[in-house]
């Protein structure tokens, strides 16, 4: 098992970026979550194989239709802790 954090800068609060990103992230069987940063960037951390983050990764460069994504960093790491679903974090 494998984790990611991701940050994703652009339009990508206010475009229904973060439930894109869930439904996606459960397609493809992975664990964590997404949420809205005040600097409205978007941010999330997901685990499961490592051949469906690269999926999502990439996924995040297009994102939901309506969001017009510049950039996205990932940095690789540890295993999220007691993890069982990916959600939307509201705060």
């Amino acid at each position: 098992m494998k984790t990611f954090k991701a940050t994703v800068s652009g339009q990508v609060q206010g475009v229904w970026f973060r439930d894109y990103t869930q439904k996606e992230a459960i397609k493809l069987g992975l664990k964590g979550f997404v949420k809205n940063r005040n600097d409205g960037t978007v941010y999330l951390e997901a685990s499961g194989a490592e051949e469906a983050l690269k999926s999502l990764a990439q996924w995040l460069n297009s994102g939901s239709p309506l969001s017009d994504v510049k950039n996205v960093e990932i940095e690789w790491g540890a295993p999220l802790r007691s993890v069982n679903n990916f959600e939307i974090k509201h705060s």
